[in-house]
């Protein structure tokens, strides 16, 4: 049974979701602040959390900070933030804190669900096989594809699952061009296309973990009108 952080500090919207959530199997925690969330996480039953459902707007400590903070202690686990708004620099904020997708509230129940277990899906080990290249160094950046590992000048990068698949995908076709729908499909697992913030977000955080000078990218270039490609490095 997944077990699932929920973070909303309304509690008519808290219990909605909560209940929503129990009736699909998840095992379910709550918090109405991002002190109380936190706390949660660090204490004796915070290791069994497996994804996080953050809003945005909550007193105290927000919802971007919280996210800032679950990254600096865990790359392993997914977090979905809620937003009211639909704000893009909402948006593009909470996924520079380290997010891994978004729903703007209201959000229906087969929305939310789905986009979890879209997340938990990529949280799992990558069945992506060898690739050209996989293992060997590439312009000092080596990429165990079997072991889910990446270093870079033999010092370890750890990066959340939603990075990792996207360095994978790309990386499996050295030279060869993504488009940013293309990207959204096949590593978010949305059915829904035209959202290139979840992929730009996330080759942006990519690239300042990567890339000795992110603003000039070696490993994940971008071309320009058309998408994203790994090298020539």
């Amino acid at each position: 049974m997944p077990h699932v952080l929920l973070i909303e500090d309304d509690a008519s919207v808290r219990d909605g979701m909560e209940l929503v959530l129990r009736r699909h199997g998840y095992d379910v925690d709550t918090a109405a602040t991002g002190e109380e969330a936190l706390a949660l996480l660090d204490g004796p039953g915070g290791g069994k959390v497996e994804l996080a459902v953050l809003d945005l707007m909550l007193p105290g400590i927000d919802g971007f900070e919280v996210c800032r903070r679950i990254r600096a202690r865990t790359t392993a686990m997914p977090v979905i933030m809620l937003t009211a708004r639909g704000d893009d620099q909402d948006i593009v904020t909470g996924l520079e804190a380290g997010a891994d997708d978004y729903v703007v509230k209201p959000v229906t129940a087969p929305v939310l669900e789905a986009r979890i277990r879209a997340a938990l899906r990529r949280a799992e080990p990558s069945p992506a096989g060898p690739a050209p290249g996989a293992g060997a160094d590439l312009a000092g950046l080596v990429i165990d594809r079997a072991g889910l590992t990446v270093t870079k000048h033999g010092v370890p990068v750890a990066l959340p699952p939603t990075e990792l698949r996207l360095l994978l995908e790309l990386s499996a076709s050295p030279g060869r061009v993504f488009s940013r729908e293309r990207l959204l499909e096949s590593i978010w697992d949305h059915t829904f296309l035209g959202d290139s913030r979840l992929v730009d977000a996330a080759v942006a955080r990519l690239r300042a973990k990567l890339e000795d000078i992110p603003g000039k990218p070696r490993y994940v270039q971008t071309v320009r009108g058309f998408g994203y490609r790994f090298g020539p490095l």
